[in-house]
């Protein structure tokens, strides 16, 4: 099937399509690795968590990793921390939620995909009413995917942090929502809680420079086992989880 134009008039056609894809795990490595080369992140871990995640990845189980959002480096700086982390071994059968302007140039198209790119039609971009729809086909999408083995990488808040690096901002109710759907596919993922701190920040509206994204630091949480069985306390459990993660980071900056 050939890819088609993602647009929103198009979703139910785009989804269709993300259902089925598989990415090419080689070259899924191969770009990790070069990231891994390009920035220097620090990881560090919760107590134990570093063993705690060395076994989840190991036992195959569909986990949800939750990241805070900082900058449009943090795609890069987050494949750079999996590549020298326990994360590597999942490298190649992870989707990662992706906003939908990033599909249109077609090189850098080709480049998400490989990454394992799934297009978001955003409320902020569209409106909330015109997105619904596609936003609905899209949870159960990556509900889905986590049934069918896959591991699923979310920036909960949504959008860039501008307000406060230090505190996670309002996280909707979607990545509750999938965690729900999945459940009820007979699924119960797991969730890791990224913190991400490129240091402080003078002016939080202002993005770090790719030389300042270098030494970004990644805080990993103790993975969460047993999630609630409500999508909204799901959400809460997310962004209360990730504060922790988040806390760590710029404790250990």
């Amino acid at each position: 099937m050939r890819p088609p134009e993602v647009i929103l008039d198009n979703a139910d056609i785009v989804y269709d399509y993300y259902r089925a894809h598989r990415q090419n795990r080689l070259k899924a490595w191969g770009a990790y690795a070069l990231l891994g080369r390009r920035y220097h992140p620090r990881v560090v871990f919760a107590p134990e968590a570093r063993e705690q995640v060395r076994a989840l990845v190991k036992s195959g189980r569909p986990t949800i990793y939750s990241i805070n959002h900082l900058s449009q480096n943090d795609p890069y700086t987050v494949a750079a921390a999996a590549w020298r982390s326990p994360l590597r071994p999942i490298i190649g059968r992870v989707r990662v939620l992706a906003k939908d302007e990033l599909f249109v140039e077609p090189d850098q198209r080709a480049k998400v995909d490989m990454m394992g790119g799934i297009p978001v039609f955003r409320g902020k971009d569209h409106g909330i009413r015109a997105v619904n729809a596609a936003g609905q086909l899209m949870m159960d999408l990556c509900a889905q995917r986590l049934a069918q083995g896959d591991h699923l990488a979310i920036f909960p808040e949504g959008t860039c942090n501008d307000v406060d690096p230090t505190q996670v901002q309002a996280v909707g109710s979607g990545i509750g929502h999938i965690a729900f759907r999945a459940m009820k596919l007979g699924v119960a993922p797991a969730l890791v809680s990224l913190g991400l701190s490129y240091g402080p920040r003078a002016d939080p509206a202002v993005e770090p420079t790719k030389e300042e994204a270098k030494s970004a630091l990644f805080y990993l949480g103790n993975p969460v086992a047993e999630l609630p069985a409500k999508p909204a306390d799901i959400a809460r459990l997310v962004r209360a989880d990730l504060q922790i993660a988040l806390d760590g980071a710029v404790a250990n900056y």
